[in-house]
């Protein structure tokens, strides 16, 4: 009885419910996508393909390849196991991961949320009470009687119709805004799997700075004791012997900064792979055991606004922008909401839901603001400004990518010749150096002639260590400018799924 009851009084509001929703409108801009820059490349002369190549470690020629596609797990292109198992591990454990997960989570909700207003709302309600009548009035209990029982159960039913799309431009900014999340997660990604490739580079230049660093205060000692014999023998002076005593103890005070700068990489790895510092990290990293990528990737700056996580984010809050303006066009014009109700009322329990004992009502209506002091116009205006910031926002990022991918590449083909021009700097020093010990032990070379000898070698020495170790940190940041191949990654469906 209570079901034929209810599904009478609702199945007009349902109907035209259902037709309003099908033929209404959405108002407001609708969004398109920016065109892609139309730059054919990232200068004005034509960048080489090909860098400069060298005989010693982390040496390769590199080659640009617009038809290679960046793998997913780039970083597996160093081809080192303990770094492959570093990231795996960071990418489980991380914290940062972790709350970005969370919050594209938190976003898909809202979006969900809003998209209940699609719906009628409906709500039960059950009211038993009590009631005494005062003498002088008139009972309105069917028994008359002045003190009675009176149960109520009600359904209620709530329906604005969505005449101008608000509600739908609402959930279109709302989704929006999950899929800036969305990348944000990616940014997160690629920005931990670079950090922890970056440190492991970092550890790998730094102990071969202290490696250098140690050879270079053991040569120097031993050209002190010769020093010191000649002296024994009155063919080398106090001042000679002095000056030397001095560049070795400047040498020793190289060492410290290094092993902590050395310890400040160990504790970034610890945290960044969600550890704390006093946790054993198994991995060590040297040059030697990094490989140089030789084939690299290059897109378009076209193709780059697609991969590049930094720019689908500003595009998406462009989006959601673009909505948001239709959402404050929409709050201007009239709105329509439908209510219905239905129940029962009874004095007894028992025969709450006898015949005779239902009610019902239907009703509609219209509200139209009419003066608000220019609150609505003002929201709308500011909702169009944010229009257009975002809009200047995303042009800005693509600019700003563009630009990252080409300092990239100038910095990997200078780099390349740096390297090359500090190996044949550090060749032609240590020879220079083997002379001059020589010429020292044989009393045909001074002291200070030595020395800067010396100081020429230590400096190629330690410049040729930093020029390979920036080979690898180029490398990465081409990698990280390009978008990092998320698109790719085996698991970036399932992370976009997992989230809804």
């Amino acid at each position: 009885m209570i079901k034929t009851n209810v599904l009478h009084p609702l199945r007009p509001m349902l109907a035209l419910s259902i037709a309003f929703a099908l033929s209404a409108c959405a108002v407001g801009p609708d969004y398109k996508r920016p065109q892609a820059p139309g730059a054919k490349d990232y200068a004005a002369t034509p960048i080489a393909r090909d860098t400069a190549a060298t005989t010693g470690a982390g040496g390769e020629s590199q080659h640009l390849l617009q038809s290679m596609d960046m793998p997913g797990q780039w970083w597996t292109l160093f081809h080192s196991e303990p770094l492959n198992a570093l990231i795996d591990d960071a990418l489980k454990h991380n914290a940062d991961v972790e709350a970005a997960h969370a919050a594209l989570k938190v976003a898909w909700e809202a979006a969900y949320a809003q998209r209940g207003a699609y719906f009628p709302q409906v709500n039960a309600s059950v009211n038993p009470t009590r009631q005494d009548i005062a003498k002088d009035l008139a009972s309105p209990a069917a028994s008359g009687a002045d003190l009675y029982n009176l149960t109520t159960a009600q359904v209620s039913v709530s329906y604005v119709l969505d005449l101008w799309g608000g509600n739908r431009r609402q959930v279109e900014s709302l989704v929006a805004q999950a899929n800036q999340q969305r990348f944000q997660l990616e940014a997160t990604y690629l920005t931990l799997t670079s950090n922890v490739v970056n440190a492991a580079i970092q550890e790998a230049s730094l102990r071969a700075q202290i490696q250098t660093t140690q050879q270079i205060i053991e040569a120097q000692g031993r050209i002190l004791a010769t020093l010191q014999r000649q002296q024994e023998l009155g063919d080398a002076s106090d001042a000679g012997v002095a000056a030397q005593v001095t560049a070795l103890e400047q040498s020793k005070a190289t060492l410290p900064p290094l092993d902590k700068q050395l310890a400040q990489q160990r504790d970034l790895l610890a945290v960044l792979t969600g550890r704390t510092p006093d946790q054993r990290i198994d991995a060590q990293f040297t040059l030697e055991g990094l490989q140089l990528p030789t084939d690299l990737p290059l897109s378009l700056p076209a193709q780059l606004v697609e991969q590049r996580p930094d720019v689908r984010m500003s595009e998406e809050e462009l989006h959601a922008a673009s909505a948001q303006v239709g959402v404050a066009i929409a709050n201007r014009l009239p709105n329509v909401q439908i209510d219905a109700s239905f129940g029962s009322a009874s004095e007894k329990a028992s025969q709450l839901f006898s015949a005779g004992n239902g009610f019902w009502n239907l009703g509609a209506s219209v509200t139209q603001p009419l003066f608000d002091g220019g609150t609505l116009k003002h929201k709308q205006r500011g909702a169009e400004a944010a229009l257009q910031q975002a809009a200047a926002q995303y042009r800005s990022t693509v600019l700003q990518a563009v630009q990252n991918v080409a300092d990239t590449l100038h910095a990997i083909d200078s780099d390349a010749q740096a390297l090359a021009a500090s190996e044949r700097a550090e060749r032609a020093a240590a020879h220079s150096l083997d002379v001059a010990r020589r010429q020292l032990a044989l009393g045909d070379l001074s002291e200070s002639a030595l020395l800067n000898t010396e100081l020429a070698w230590q400096q190629t020495a330690l410049a040729l260590v930093q020029a390979r170790a920036a080979r690898y940190a180029d490398t990465v940041a081409l990698f990280q400018a390009l978008g990092g191949g998320w698109w790719r990654r085996n698991d970036a469906q399932d992370v976009a799924a997992s989230s809804r």
